[in-house]
């Protein structure tokens, strides 16, 4: 009866702290936060634009087909390219102000479309359409090609992207140059001038007299006494800043790659 008495005892204590165990268990998984349905394709639209202005990029960028780029730079990349997203977000803010409604969306599949109400520059209203993609059951912004080509390229894409735009900075400052030296050869009897003479008179920026803003350095040699000019930029850093260099003479521009080397004329 004694050895009966004790293994009802253990039982008891058993079946105890069995409960007592079960609500324990009960109580941190009811601590523990509940996993989130994934965001619809406007809750999407929503919170990356939310994040953007806010400046929380790699947030913003998780939320969209840039994830691959965003998720493979270090801190010190990250801070590197942070001006071009600071640029993004200013883009942003003036494109789709805080106050901007999502007006509605529709979905086909994996694909979805998200339309936003704008203010365009005369102040009237206009829809501004976003394309989403469902990858994994979560909706991102963007599309599969593109997606595809930022997988492929992965950290690099952002720092590509930056080089394509400064080869499209340099070609269009090119041009810049040739209308000042036109404008300033009207003035002085037909003789062109040096890259210093034409920043000091204000016909071209003074960004020109240091690679920081543009990541290239540009020159102009003024021949003859000023009879004949041609013009050049070589990136700064190649393969960082950018990898085309540029010459231009009144045969017009041209660019390839020299390794950072100045691009020569080709021989008559």
């Amino acid at each position: 009866m004694f050895v009966s008495r004790i293994v009802r005892h253990s039982l008891s204590m058993l079946l105890l702290f069995g409960l007592l165990l079960c609500i324990r268990i009960s109580a941190a998984q009811a601590q523990q936060p509940q996993p989130q349905p994934p965001l619809s394709p406007s809750e999407t639209v929503r919170e990356f634009y939310k994040a953007a202005r806010e400046r929380k990029f790699r947030e913003a960028f998780s939320l969209s087909i840039y994830k691959p780029a965003i998720d493979g730079l270090s801190q010190r990349e990250f801070e590197e390219l942070r001006p071009d997203f600071e640029k993004l977000a200013q883009a942003i803010s003036e494109k789709i102000p805080e106050n901007s409604e999502i007006m509605g969306e529709q979905i086909s599949g994996d694909l979805a479309t998200v339309f936003v109400k704008l203010l365009d520059s005369d102040g009237k209203e206009k829809l501004e359409p976003a394309g989403l993609i469902k990858m994994d059951g979560v909706w991102v912004l963007g599309d599969r090609e593109n997606f595809d080509i930022v997988k492929k390229a992965g950290k690099k894409f952002f720092f590509n992207l930056r080089i394509n735009a400064r080869h499209d900075d340099v070609q269009d400052m090119l041009i810049r140059i040739s209308l000042a030296q036109l404008l300033y050869s009207q003035q002085h009897n037909g003789l062109f001038a040096d890259l210093a003479t034409l920043i000091s008179l204000g016909m071209l920026p003074k960004d020109l007299e240091t690679t920081d803003s543009t990541g290239y350095r540009f020159h102009i040699t003024a021949l003859n006494g000023g009879k004949s000019w041609n013009a050049g930029a070589e990136p700064a850093i190649y393969g960082h800043t950018g990898k085309l260099s540029f010459y231009m003479d009144a045969a017009g521009v041209r660019s390839g790659d020299k390794g950072g080397k100045p691009l020569t004329p080709p021989k008559e």
